[in-house]
């Protein structure tokens, strides 16, 4: 099946979202200046430590850190401990509790970031990491004019087939690639020709990475990329991970985001687009990053603990973000769809649900109300996690299960603090916590039973 279209597509009531159908009447009034282009990168499996700016001594990220200087970083993003919650967190701007089914999976009634650009003229590519699944239809049913993925249809792809010699499917077409390309390199060269045809904008690029994901391998750059063979094993394996890798992949993000930097560069379009890099979630736990002040961080994917949640967040555009700042407001991963729209000029209508705000009055340095707190519904829905529910802000965290932790002095939660052991302004702020928990739920849920919450070690052995 070769170049689907969703133009070919039957498309069943269901598929007519009345949210998207809606904005059409809150669009913003039409201006001179012209939509800009949009281009998002979600990396896999990094934490805030594994990028310069952000202090790590080990990992040369240059591209990312210039990337800062010349835009604004944020110090305190949080995303989903897990890929495939924080995925479907950040494509529709909502908590976990209100749409997340099942491990990997997008409900296709739900609305996008991309269905909302698409129908305000936006044109919209994807390219990357899905694990969303679906048919080779999905992608145009979550609001996608082309796309490129790993991940998708072809339930043989190992999790190595990201990598060297990929197994990928391209607008409906599944390809094996057997002469060395790297996935990663290939999603890039897509992107960047996406990009050259759709100069003209406005446009949308959706770029969540394969890297830095196990299994940790030679990337082209290493010394050894050529002698590294790709092992198949079927859906439960793939070539031998080594963390000594694990900087190589880190350098080939950088080495990513800075092509498509330059390509905007490139096609005379820096000034009317707006790029966001972050990462779905905290570091595989077979890394340990050394940072300049001398610490050692663990990676936390998987817990929900700080060095879990806490990811890069670095956003640059041209003469509207001014360079060098550093904004140390909470921002969490359903802040991003209503970002993209604000940025696009899109109100979205009253009927619409998010639980986000738009950052981008502080990327642009207008007013803007900081958030007091973050509340996060974790059920990944996977065996070896167990299900949380917390709120926290930048330095005191609150457990529905009942544990308060200091995440400045204990990021690793290992030290409960008994609610008797704090001064009368904490408690108030943890009573404020508290009645967060009855407003996060379906409307047509009782209040769930609280759980224990577990900490014991994932169970690695499975692909996330």
């Amino acid at each position: 099946m070769k170049n689907l279209r969703l133009s070919n597509l039957v498309l069943g009531p269901c598929l007519i979202l009345s949210n998207v159908a809606c904005l059409q009447t809150h669009k913003e009034p039409k201006t001179a200046e012209k939509q800009p282009n949009i281009i998002l990168i979600l990396a896999d499996d990094i934490g805030f430590e594994t990028i310069g700016c952000y202090g790590s001594a080990i990992y040369k990220t240059p591209r990312i850190d210039k990337m800062a200087e010349q835009g604004v970083r944020f110090e305190q993003c949080y995303s989903q401990s897990l890929c495939s919650p924080s995925r479907l967190q950040i494509m529709t701007g909502k908590s976990n509790f209100r749409n997340y089914e099942r491990w990997g999976y997008l409900n296709q009634n739900e609305t996008t970031f991309a269905h909302i650009l698409k129908s305000q003229g936006y044109a919209t590519c994807i390219a990357g990491k899905w694990q969303l699944r679906g048919d080779e239809y999905a992608p145009y049913k979550a609001g996608f004019d082309e796309y490129l993925l790993w991940n998708i249809v072809d339930t043989s792809s190992t999790y190595n087939e990201r990598y060297k010699n990929p197994r990928v499917v391209e607008n409906g077409e599944k390809k094996k690639y057997e002469n060395g390309e790297y996935g990663p390199q290939l999603f890039v060269n897509y992107i960047t020709n996406f990009m050259e045809r759709k100069k003209d904008g406005p446009f949308l690029v959706y770029y969540p990475m394969v890297l830095s994901h196990r299994p940790f391998v030679p990337s082209p750059d290493s010394k050894d990329y050529g002698d590294f063979v790709v092992v198949d094993k079927g859906d439960s394996g793939g070539s031998r991970s080594d963390t000594t890798y694990f900087k190589d992949e880190m350098a080939f993000v950088d080495k990513n985001v800075g092509e498509i930097i330059d390509k905007v560069h490139e096609l005379g379009i820096s000034e009317n687009t707006l790029i966001l890099f972050t990462g779905d979630n905290g570091t595989g736990t077979e890394i340990i990053s050394a940072m300049k002040d001398g610490k050692k961080i663990p990676g936390m994917k998987g817990f929900t603990n700080e060095y879990g949640i806490h990811v890069p967040l670095v956003a640059y555009w041209e003469g509207k973000i001014k360079p060098g700042q550093v904004n140390s407001n909470l921002v969490d991963f359903t802040d991003f769809l209503p970002t993209l729209c604000d940025a696009a000029k899109i109100k979205l209508p009253e009927s619409f649900i998010t639980d986000g705000r738009s950052f981008l009055p502080l990327m642009l340095g207008e007013s803007y109300t900081p958030r007091e707190w973050l509340f996060c519904h974790y059920d990944p829905m996977k065996s070896g996690f167990t299900k949380a529910r917390f709120v926290h802000n930048k330095e005191w965290k609150l457990y529905e299960s009942g544990e308060i932790f200091n995440v400045i002095n204990d990021p690793l939660e290992k030290n409960v603090i008994p609610e008797s052991a704090l001064n009368s302004e904490q408690k108030k702020l943890i009573s404020t916590f508290r009645e967060v928990f009855a407003k996060m739920v379906k409307v047509e849920e009782i209040k769930p039973v609280k759980e224990e919450k577990e900490k014991k070690k994932p169970n690695e052995g499975e692909d996330l």
